[in-house]
């Protein structure tokens, strides 16, 4: 990078090995917070939920204050029921308030009245903010994120090719190291607003990781900001007041922060900036004559390095593509296929359609992309359907949240072949304006698209950067609009110390330690939620268990009360319509017995059986083998009114081919059991019936991507057997639930038209042949593409 190694080297040091003199010189420059500092310090060593009673008190003010209104809240204290029964310490709901308010807070709120000059407003412009230098401080040294904070740029290289993840492994970070004094650490900035009544302004840095960034519960972001303004370039002169404490940071002399392992970093925030007051209204005028924003100066004009450009347009693909496809396909037909799809836990089903949704999260853009493909196959041109999928397929890699120069490639291809194959929506008379039919492709956010290999090279990952955060943040932060400011201060420094007060007297409380707390064992689910898996350290007797693949890779998860409890095979063939139930059993029993040697007495057509309706299944991440991905629910419900031909899911299995290898094949659990022996029996069940079992029905490859080239997919088929009598039948097989390996979804091959017969709960069992979609998720994408043969 033509400057050595060492000048990139963060430089810290512990406040414990300093003297006493450079200590408290050290101290000085970043005090405790006033809201950090409790006066009730000996009180807690004594009764750590002081100055409430006890645990069970503490949990009561807290509901209390979390749910109820003031009025409500004395109306309670007030009821008859007390006179019978123990009064809780706070008699009234001040007193309780006043005891909310001593508790240790995060950086105090704090309201200002903000004026314009040549901008009058009926009532004053009241800013609602903190300080953002301090809350970046608690950011940097909360203890909690100890296992996943960077403090330097690093570069990671993988079978020979460099990975571009996290904003510290990008090009830019680097960059700036180079530019900041020798041993400092950089803080990149991460802002994130709303045009909300309320306008929030959230923040977060760089240094943690991205994927706990991706999660707004995880409290990686904080709100510094609301700000009820509605000009454009009024928010952008509050903000720019906002982030004055960073940019006082980022000057020459920088500033220290202690991380969570409470070592020292000389800091910078690289944030400069200059507030000038200007006549806004004047200014306004003269912009909009001559057709500019009227944003004097934007609040990062000055700010190093800042690249605010740099998101997913999310809005691009309900803006454009998914309009093609209505134009192309028909609403009606359109909506017909989405409403029929099989319903799957944790995805959204679409029960009136996509047409009718003017203005979509960037959650509902992606689950209508997972089946977009597979939907309009049949009914739309094939080069038509090429160049939708080429664009999906764009979308999907260029939301990798780790690249490599290959992956880079291959998104760039994918957008060199959308663009080889566009003509098909001009010849679809897909593009459509106010005045008809366009033939042209003059779009901005289409040209956006070119830039995105830079900017993953210059900043990381793009998801890290991604607008859908804000979504997540808007539910979390702002539920509830305010109606007085005073009440807003009030209620934002209690709900924050609250969460703080509850997460660390549930440590103290137990002994444990609050700096670096997180094992490093323990680091991969920790990205699922901090907060719980430091206090499953606390309580592991409140952990759930679960059954491991036997390369340790898969968990899979089942309540510990089966649905039912004792069924037995012939009922079981009843409820389950499993006519062959039994004779597939045996054949497993007959053929595990001849494999490993192990026999039993036990009688499985007398014996009973329990079940469950469904179980949960877990893999690591195909990007990030440290991560571990949410849950998956797989279904398996019997017949019903609602389902009756039963609700079941789809996976992947690993089963044994012909020649012995390990092969894998496509099928519909129908069934989990695990046989059950009385606790009278002397019975001792082989290892092979001592772990849960699955029913399954096979489907068989019919056509692989490159026999299919406009949707590169896999084909599968139902498979059947046919009896002495000439009727077919579906082929049952019984496998251990530990060979099942992914939960894949299939969509059917409607053809010119939906079947009017088919719904969502005969879907799966009204077709014979479907697409195995590789758009059901990032990590099925992923996978399909280069694991899966």
């Amino acid at each position: 990078m033509g400057v050595p190694f060492y000048r990139r080297q963060s430089f810290c040091i512990s406040i414990l090995s300093l003297p006493v003199g450079l200590t408290n010189h050290v101290l000085q420059q970043f005090p405790i917070p006033p809201g950090l500092q409790d006066p009730y310090d000996y009180q807690r060593k004594i009764n750590t939920y002081y100055p409430f009673h006890d645990e069970g008190e503490w949990e009561l003010g807290r509901f209390l204050v979390e749910n109820l209104t003031q009025t409500q809240i004395d109306k309670f204290l007030k009821l008859k029921w007390f006179h019978t029964h123990p009064r809780p310490s706070f008699s009234s709901k001040d007193q309780l308030l006043d005891w909310i308010d001593a508790l240790p807070s995060f950086v105090p709120w704090k309201v200002s009245n903000i004026e314009f000059t040549g901008y009058k407003t009926t009532y004053p412009v009241q800013l609602i903010w903190c300080d953002a230098l301090e809350v970046v401080k608690q950011l940097f040294s909360d203890p909690v994120f100890a296992n996943h904070i960077t403090f330097q740029p690093h570069v990671v290289n993988t079978g020979g090719q460099r990975e571009y993840g996290d904003y510290m492994s990008a090009d830019m970070a680097w960059k700036i190291q180079d530019h900041l004094p020798v041993g400092a650490t950089q803080v990149p900035i991460i802002l994130v607003s709303d045009k909300t009544p309320m306008h929030p302004l959230f923040i977060t840095i760089g240094n943690l990781d991205s994927e706990i960034r991706s999660k707004a519960t995880l409290r990686a972001w904080r709100c510094i900001a609301y700000m009820p303004i509605a000009k454009f370039s009024l928010w952008h002169k509050c903000v720019d007041l906002v982030c004055a404490s960073l940019k006082v940071a980022a000057k020459d002399d920088g500033c220290f922060m202690p991380d969570p392992s409470r070592y020292i970093h000389y800091v910078f925030t690289r944030l400069v900036a200059h507030v000038d007051p200007w006549d806004l209204d004047a200014f306004q005028k003269a912009a909009k004559a001559v057709h500019l924003s009227g944003v004097h100066m934007p609040y990062w004009c000055d700010w190093i390095y800042a690249c605010p450009s740099v998101f997913l347009t999310s809005e691009f693909f309900a803006d454009h593509p998914l309009n093609w496809v209505k134009e192309t396909v028909g609403k009606h037909e359109l909506d017909t296929r989405f409403m029929v799809q099989h319903k799957r836990v944790g995805t959204r089903h679409f029960t009136k359609g996509v047409t009718h949704v003017n203005q979509m999260t960037g959650c509902e853009h992606r689950d209508i992309q997972r089946t977009i493909v597979t939907s309009i196959a049949g009914a739309a041109p094939p080069r038509f359907i090429r160049s939708i999928r080429t664009l999906v397929e764009f979308i999907y890699l260029a939301q990798n949240p780790v690249h490599s120069p290959n992956s880079l490639q291959s998104m760039v291809q994918a957008l060199a072949d959308f663009h080889g194959f566009k003509d098909a929506i001009i010849d679809a008379e897909a593009r459509r304006g106010k005045k008809g039919v366009k033939e042209d492709f003059f779009i901005p956010k289409l040209e956006l698209l070119q830039s995105f290999r830079g900017t993953v090279e210059r900043l990381g990952s793009l998801m890290q950067f991604s607008a859908d955060m804000t979504e997540r943040l808007l539910i979390t932060h702002c539920k509830h609009l305010f109606e007085r400011t005073k009440q807003c201060i009030r209620i934002l420094s209690h709900q924050e110390s609250m969460e703080l007060f509850n997460l660390y007297a549930l440590f103290y409380s137990r002994g444990a330690t609050l700096v670096n707390a997180i094992h490093i064992e323990d680091e991969e689910v920790t990205t699922v939620n901090l907060a719980l898996s430091w206090v499953s350290h606390v309580l592991p007797d409140e952990a759930h268990s679960g059954v491991l693949s036997g390369d340790a890779l898969t968990a899979f998860h089942l309540t510990s009360m089966p649905d039912f409890k004792a069924l037995t095979a012939t009922s079981i063939q009843t409820k389950y319509s499993l006519v062959d139930f039994t004779h597939v059993l045996s054949q497993f029993i007959n053929c595990l017995s001849l494999s490993t040697g192990e026999h039993t007495h036990w009688d499985h057509r007398y014996g009973h059986f329990r079940t469950w309706n469904k179980f949960r299944l877990q893999l690591h991440s195909a990007f990030q083998s440290r991560v571990i991905m949410p849950s998956r629910v797989i279904q398996a419900y019997p017949p019903s009114d609602a389902f009756p031909l039963g609700n079941c899911d789809t996976v992947l299995i690993n089963v044994a081919g012909d020649n012995g290898q390990s092969t894998s094949r496509v099928a519909q659990v129908q069934l989990i059991f695990q046989p059950k022996i009385p606790r009278v029996s002397d019975l001792v069940l082989p290892t092979f019936l001592s772990s849960p079992l699955l029913y399954i029905q096979f489907f068989h490859f019919v056509a692989n991507p490159n026999d299919r080239p406009k949707l590169a997919m896999w084909t599968v088929e139902r498979t059947y057997m046919v009896d002495e009598h000439g009727k077919r039948y579906r082929c049952g097989s019984v496998v251990s639930l530990v060979d099942v390996t992914h939960a894949v979804e299939l969509i059917p091959e409607y053809g010119s038209k939906v079947d009017e017969k088919i719904s969502s709960a005969t879907c799966l069992e009204g077709y014979d042949q479907f697409f195995l979609n590789s758009f059901a998720d990032k990590e099925s994408y992923h996978t399909f593409s280069t694991e899966f043969t």
